[in-house]
C-alpha cells in the first residue's frame, strides 16, 4: 500500500495562527500529528508547536514501538508542562493534539481536546474521535445531537487538554489498533475546520478528489466560505490516502 497526505496551516480571520502541523516517517512506519493552541490560555502557538516537535522527536528515537504512541503524546505533555514551569509567561499555554500513526496494514491514534480524527472508508464516514469537551458530554448524555456540537454555546469548553495537570493515565484517548484497507482516508483537523463542515460534505469532496491535496484544498474552500464573516478560527488539517 501507498500513502500520500498532504498537509495545511492557515490563521483564518484571526491575527496569527495557533495550530501546528507534521508528519515524519520512521523506516515503514508514519506518524501525523496535529496540535490546535488554546489562544484563550495565551501562548497557544507555543503550546502546539512545542506538542509537535516532542511527538515527533519522540516518535523517530523510541525504541518501544509498541507503545511509542502513548510516549508520543505523554513526552508532548512533559514537554508542554516543563516549558511552563520553565517561564511564568507560559504558564497558562495549552493545546489539543491528535495524532495518528500507520505502519504496515495497521492504525492507531490517540487524541486528547476537540481536535478531531476521521477514517473515511470506501468513501463513508467509519469513525471518528469523540472530543473531550461540554457539548461532546451533553451528546453521550443524550441531551444534543451530534450535529448540535458545531455551535453549541460551550463548545469552547474543553475538558481535557495537554498543558494542565493531569491526575491520571486516562486524560487521553488511544484507539485500538485497525486494518487499514486500500482506499481508506484519513482526516485530523481542528475545530477551526470541522465546524464550518459537516462530516456529509467531507464525504462527497473526498469521492470527488483524485488526492490528498485536492481534498484538503476542497475542505479549505468549504470552512472558508461557510466561516466567512463569523471570525473563522485558525484551521489547520492533514489528509492521508491509502492506496
Amino acid at each position: 500500500m501507498i500513502i500520500t497526505y498532504a498537509m495545511r496551516v492557515n490563521r483564518g480571520e484571526r491575527q496569527y495562527s495557533e495550530d501546528s502541523v507534521r508528519a515524519v516517517r520512521v523506516g515503514s512506519e508514519w506518524l501525523f500529528v496535529l496540535a490546535d493552541g488554546l489562544g484563550g490560555m495565551g501562548h497557544g502557538e507555543i503550546a502546539s508547536e512545542t506538542a509537535v516537535e516532542s511527538a515527533i522527536n519522540r516518535f523517530q528515537w523510541d525504541p518501544d514501538r509498541r507503545q511509542v504512541l502513548c510516549n508520543c503524546i505523554n513526552s508532548a505533555q512533559e514537554a508542554v508542562r516543563f516549558r511552563q514551569k520553565d517561564n511564568t509567561e507560559l504558564t497558562g499555554m495549552a493545546t489539543t493534539f491528535v495524532g495518528l500513526r500507520l505502519l504496515e496494514n495497521q492504525a492507531e491514534w490517540v487524541h486528547i481536546g476537540d481536535s478531531r480524527l476521521y477514517l473515511f472508508r470506501n468513501g463513508v464516514l467509519s469513525c471518528r474521535t469523540l472530543d473531550h469537551s461540554v457539548p461532546q458530554m451533553l451528546v453521550n448524555a443524550g441531551m444534543i445531537s451530534p450535529d448540535q456540537i458545531r455551535h453549541h454555546p460551550d463548545r469552547s469548553r474543553l475538558m481535557r487538554i495537554i498543558g494542565n495537570e493531569w491526575e491520571d493515565e486516562d486524560n487521553y484517548t488511544f484507539s485500538q489498533p485497525i486494518e487499514i484497507q486500500e482506499g481508506d482516508s484519513f482526516l485530523l483537523c481542528s475545530d477551526g475546520l470541522w465546524e464550518w463542515v459537516d462530516e456529509r460534505v467531507m464525504e462527497a469532496l473526498l469521492r470527488e478528489s483524485e488526492s490528498p491535496l485536492r481534498w484538503l484544498s476542497c475542505l479549505e474552500k468549504a470552512a472558508v466560505e461557510n466561516g466567512k464573516g463569523k471570525n473563522l478560527d485558525n484551521y489547520s488539517g492533514i489528509c492521508v490516502y491509502v492506496r
